[in-house]
């Protein structure tokens, strides 16, 4: 009876852990928002379990890819399927990744696997200008902010370290990342101090200069 008591208490805790919901906002000094920012939040206190047969997509549409950002968690499989009626060859030349794909539409590459966090940058051997991110994170709590520059995010009670990421960002990193601590932070606002990077490739699609650009 004492054992089925406390299997009842422990099964009552885990099922009440807290769990938080924040709001991170990211905008320019001139107070613009700013879209498609990788955000992610890295436990202090817990080591983080790798994930398994997690299979994202980074596609190539019209000649660009889809996403144009692209976050991942760590040892994530990433599938590059091509949508477009034409031939790509994918590389990249990254410390986190370095690969080459020729991709047809009628083939279909195997998976790779994203085994190291940081920024791998993508182009294509045939079309110069395609451009794209695949940015890998070792923790399960991240997102990108939509068109107006926000995130929500669900994590339970803990101590976090609280990063960004995008490409045409010219702040130090390190000088936007901030710690955190839940339940006590609910929503957050980063302002960037320098203004962002020109967009060359001109990813935005919706009216306003710092929109979402997938």
């Amino acid at each position: 009876m004492l054992k089925l008591i406390l299997v009842f208490t422990l099964f009552s805790v885990s099922f009440f852990v807290q769990s938080n919901k924040i709001s991170v906002k990211v905008l320019t000094q001139e107070r613009q928002r700013v879209g498609n920012v990788v955000v992610y939040l890295t436990p202090k206190a817990s080591k983080v379990s790798a994930i398994s047969n997690k299979i994202e997509i980074m596609d190539q549409v019209n000649t660009q890819f889809s996403p144009h950002i692209l976050a991942v968690q760590k040892d994530t499989q990433v599938r590059f399927p091509n949508s477009d009626s034409i031939k790509h060859h994918v590389y990249s030349f990254s410390q986190a990744k370095t690969f080459e794909l020729q991709l047809y539409k009628e083939l279909q590459a195997d998976p790779l696997l994203f085994s190291n966090t940081g920024a791998v940058e993508l182009g294509c051997n045939i079309h110069d200008w395609m451009l794209g991110y695949i940015f890998v994170v070792d923790t399960p709590y991240f997102g990108k902010t939509d068109s107006e520059g926000n995130l929500t995010l669900e994590l339970p009670d803990g101590d976090y370290q609280l990063d960004v990421w995008h490409p045409r960002i010219q702040d130090k990193f390190s000088v936007l990342s901030r710690p955190l601590s839940l339940p006590a932070t609910s929503d957050i606002e980063i302002v960037l101090s320098s203004p962002l990077l020109p967009d060359v490739n001109q990813y935005e699609d919706i009216s306003g200069e710092f929109s979402d650009y997938e």
